[in-house]
C-alpha cells in the first residue's frame, strides 16, 4: 500500500515537472520569437550606394600619400602627378585601374624604389565595403596589402582585408586596435554554411588585436582557399572581396571570379544570401564602438619592411631582401589592377 506521504512526494514532483516543462517550452517560444526578430531584421536590410570609385574617374576617390613608409619597407611613395607620369597609375581604356611598383630603375642596394600608396579621399562609418581586384602584386620582398584604418593609429582600428608577403598562396585578414579586443576563436568552423552562424571558415592565425603586443600581429584569420591571393588569384581571373562592419562585428567574404554572387554584380549586395564568411570578429569580444572610428581605405605595395624582412628566407626567397629590390625585373607581377572600389551604407 502506498502511503500518503509517497503520493504527496508523488504528485508534488509531478507538478515541479510540469511547472519545468512549461518554464522550458516557454523559454523556448522567447528564444525562436527574439531569433526571428533577429533575422526579419536582418533580412529586411538594404545596402545603398553612397560611393563608387571605378572607370576613368576611378582616382578621383583617393590621395597618393608621399610620406615614409611607416613600415620601414624599401619604397618611396609618389604623388600623383608622379605616379601617372612614371606609369605607376592608370587608368586602362577598359577602366581597369593599375597601381604598381617602379619595375624599370636599377637601384643601389638600400636604395628605395617607387612605388604608390592610395587612401580614399572619405572616412566611412559602419557599412558594406566591396573590391573587384582582377590582379595583386606578388613576389619576393613584395608586401602588398588593401586595408583600412581609423585616425590615431590605433586608436581608430585597423582593418587588413587582403595582406601577405613573397609568394603566399593563402590571405589573412587582421584587425590591430588598443588593448582588450580578441577574437573569439570558438566561432571558427569550417562547416559553417550561414551568416546567421556567427561562424567563420578560416583558420585562426591570432586572437589578440593589440597592436602593442607581440610586434603589433594582431588578431588574424587565414583563408584555406588558395585562390585569395598572390598568384592563385590572379590564376583564377582575381576576385571579390566584401567587408561588412555593422553592430554584430566585422566580417570578410572572398569570392573567386567563378563564384561571385550576382547581387554584388547587379549592385545589390545581401550578404544575408553569402553564406558564412572566410573572417568574423564579434562585437562580444571585440565592441565595435569602442575600437573602431571611421575608416580610410588603403591600396599599397611595399617591399622588404618589417613583415617583408622577417619572412623573406622563410618563405624561399634568395639572399637578401635589400639586395632582390635592386633588380627591377623582380618586379613585374608587382601590381594590383582594380575594377572596382564600392561603399554601400
Amino acid at each position: 500500500m502506498v502511503s500518503l506521504r509517497l503520493l504527496s512526494a508523488f504528485f508534488a514532483a509531478g507538478t515541479l515537472v510540469q511547472a519545468s516543462n512549461h518554464d522550458a517550452i516557454t523559454n523556448n517560444h522567447a528564444q525562436h520569437n527574439a531569433r526571428a526578430q533577429r533575422l526579419s531584421s536582418r533580412q529586411s536590410r538594404t545596402y545603398n550606394l553612397v560611393n563608387s570609385a571605378e572607370g576613368p574617374n576611378f582616382f578621383d576617390s583617393w590621395t597618393f600619400m608621399t610620406f615614409d613608409d611607416p613600415t620601414h619597407g624599401l619604397v618611396q611613395y609618389v604623388d600623383r602627378d608622379t605616379a601617372f607620369a612614371n606609369g605607376l597609375a592608370y587608368v586602362r581604356e577598359d577602366g581597369i585601374a593599375v597601381m604598381r611598383v617602379d619595375n624599370t630603375t636599377w637601384l643601389a642596394e638600400g636604395q628605395k624604389r617607387n612605388s604608390v600608396r592610395v587612401h580614399t579621399t572619405k572616412s566611412y562609418g559602419q557599412g558594406l565595403f566591396i573590391a573587384d581586384i582582377l590582379q595583386m602584386p606578388y613576389g619576393c620582398s613584395v608586401w602588398p596589402a588593401y586595408w583600412s584604418n581609423g585616425a590615431n593609429w590605433p586608436q581608430g582600428g585597423e582593418i587588413d582585408i587582403i595582406e601577405g608577403t613573397q609568394n603566399t598562396t593563402l590571405n589573412q585578414s587582421t584587425l590591430h586596435t588598443t588593448p582588450g579586443c580578441t577574437l573569439d576563436p570558438s566561432n571558427q568552423n569550417q562547416e559553417a554554411q550561414s551568416l546567421y552562424d556567427n561562424k567563420f571558415t578560416g583558420q585562426v592565425a591570432s586572437t589578440v588585436c593589440d597592436a602593442a603586443v607581440d610586434n603589433n600581429t594582431g588578431c588574424g584569420i587565414r583563408s584555406n582557399d588558395p585562390s585569395s591571393y598572390g598568384i592563385g588569384l590572379n590564376k583564377a581571373g582575381g576576385g571579390v572581396f566584401a567587408a561588412l562592419w555593422n553592430e554584430e562585428g566585422i566580417r570578410i567574404w572572398h569570392f573567386a571570379r567563378a563564384n561571385v554572387p550576382e547581387d554584388i554584380t547587379n549592385k545589390t549586395p545581401n550578404p544575408d544570401a553569402w553564406g558564412a564568411p572566410v573572417a568574423f570578429w564579434s562585437t562580444n569580444t571585440c565592441p565595435m564602438n569602442q575600437y573602431f572610428t571611421d575608416q580610410s581605405f588603403i591600396f599599397n605595395i611595399t617591399l622588404c619592411g618589417d613583415l617583408g624582412n622577417a619572412t623573406f628566407n622563410t618563405e624561399g626567397c634568395p639572399g637578401t631582401c635589400s639586395a632582390f629590390v635592386t633588380d627591377p625585373n623582380n618586379f613585374r607581377a608587382a601590381m594590383w589592377k582594380v575594377k572596382y572600389f564600392r561603399v554601400y551604407q
